[in-house]
């Protein structure tokens, strides 16, 4: 484990899954954020933003969906457990509940005061959680996939959500940006849904930029993104 973070387990329903958490250098207890990444693990970007979510004061949790273990050394092996979860949505739903849960109970965390960001694959995942009725405070899902087998019922969603969606990601259609606002609104969510519109995939990650056709690093979109997560996170968790 490098030095910069500490490890952490969760269990669900008998699989063991693991991650790492960077904490704040000042006594707790502290809000905490779950950050979880995209479809291939944490990388170098995704690492830095869980310092720096730290370092403005948070405990930052960062968890993998996948099992401890589990073969993630190229996209390739990486995909087979992210098809595998695409293929049991109910299951993906509860293994972020656990983990939401599992960082609740971490020591110097006060679990009134628990946020969730993901990316990718991630963004999808915290989306889900918020789907879920857990009392999470705040939502942000960058570059997320949209879709989901069971929408929000009305009244279920308690976080804020932020939503950062790219104009021309081709994993995300159009139609998948307006069908979530339709359902947010019928469930009776707060939230913002912003649409870069030159943006593509995974456009806040650097370490992906070119890697296939329609992932792209967009400096400006990220910049923005980060910055009103940043705020969100701010102003939800200090209430």
């Amino acid at each position: 484990m490098d030095d910069r973070f500490e490890p952490v387990a969760c269990n669900h329903e008998g699989i063991a899954l693991e991650g790492f958490v960077a904490r704040p250098q000042s006594d707790g207890p502290h809000a905490a954020v779950l950050m979880i990444p995209g479809a291939t693990g944490p990388g170098l970007s995704f690492e830095a933003a869980v310092q720096a979510v730290a370092k403005a004061g948070y405990v930052a949790v960062a968890a993998s969906m996948y099992a401890r273990g589990a073969d993630i050394s190229t996209p390739q092996a990486a995909g087979r457990h992210f098809a595998d979860l695409m293929e049991r949505p109910e299951v993906l739903r509860a293994r972020v509940v656990a983990w939401f849960e599992a960082v609740c109970a971490l020591p110097g965390v006060d679990p009134e005061r628990v946020a969730a960001v993901g990316y990718c694959f991630g963004g999808k995942c915290v989306l889900e959680l918020a789907r879920s009725g857990a009392p999470v405070r705040a939502v942000s899902s960058f570059h997320g996939l949209l879709a989901t087998h069971a929408p929000a019922a009305p009244g279920t969603v308690r976080p804020h959500i932020a939503i950062w969606t790219g104009g021309r990601d081709p994993y995300v259609p159009r139609a998948d940006f307006d069908a979530l606002r339709a359902e947010l609104d019928l469930a009776g969510a707060n939230y913002s849904a912003t649409e870069f519109a030159r943006a593509r995939h995974a456009f806040t990650d650097p370490d992906h930029d070119g890697i296939a056709e329609g992932i792209e690093y967009d400096a400006a979109a990220h910049r923005i993104a980060w910055s009103g997560t940043l705020a969100l996170l701010e102003v939800i968790l200090s209430a």
